[in-house]
């Protein structure tokens, strides 16, 4: 690994290493490696374990009236394989993993291969700054993760998520605002919009006042970039 995409991957890490060695091994795969001790597993066993760590603390202060089940559910989504991938994809990191023949189309590279180079990452930093720039790492990348874990692990209560959110980021509150509603009494259908700090977000239609409040919720949490918007 040159000097060139040394500085490329530092670049998108945010990082700068002191030593350069314990950076090429994190993105060296077990496939690419003369021995499996000098790839990047060990790292990936280390950094498990600083990720957890990291992201345990970020839930515990982020959300101080969470429950331990509460807490574990969201821990479980955020230190998956899965949205380890997702962050290495993010930080374009899945293309410069040092990789042995063969390995150029198999589809872990972008899945379990990817997510154990953030791990590597993680566990890298950790050994050569300390937990100081591995947790900075890991709330950069991870952050809105957190937010839609919460979201997905609360089962999209979004209403909650967004009211966390203003008191939170912009110390105001949320008011739910009724703009029609149509149908007989007995089957009727309602439409609300988000109004923060005066500013109205799209509205959404319900078949009641809460499901017509938790599409208003999500829309308005999609327009503050908290949440990304679901797949059509």
């Amino acid at each position: 690994m040159d000097k060139k995409k040394l500085q490329q991957i530092q670049n998108l890490l945010q990082y700068n290493f002191v030593d350069q060695n314990t950076l090429k091994k994190a993105f060296t795969h077990s496939s690419a490696a003369d021995k499996r001790v000098e790839s990047n597993e060990r790292l990936e066993f280390l950094g498990d374990s600083v990720l957890g760590l990291i992201v345990c603390e970020a839930i515990y202060q982020r959300f101080p009236n969470y429950l331990e089940g509460d807490m574990t559910k969201i821990k479980s989504l955020l230190v998956s394989r899965k949205i380890c991938s997702k962050v290495a994809a993010e930080l374009g990191l899945s293309e410069l993993i040092k990789i042995g023949p063969g390995m150029e189309k198999s589809k872990s590279l972008k899945g379990s291969v990817a997510a154990g180079v953030i791990e590597a990452i993680i566990a890298a930093i950790y050994i050569d700054g300390g937990f100081a720039p591995a947790r900075e790492f890991v709330i950069r990348s991870f952050g809105h993760w957190i937010t839609q874990a919460d979201a997905k692990a609360h089962h999209e209560n979004f209403k909650s998520l967004l009211q966390q959110h203003t008191q939170q980021a912009l110390n105001t509150t949320v008011v739910y605002e009724i703009l029609d509603e149509k149908g007989p009494d007995h089957d009727k259908c309602f439409e609300y919009a988000v109004v923060i700090n005066g500013h109205r977000y799209p509205s959404a239609w319900g078949t009641n006042k809460k499901e017509s409040q938790q599409a208003a919720a999500y829309n308005a949490l999609v327009e503050l970039g908290v949440i990304k918007p679901k797949d059509k």
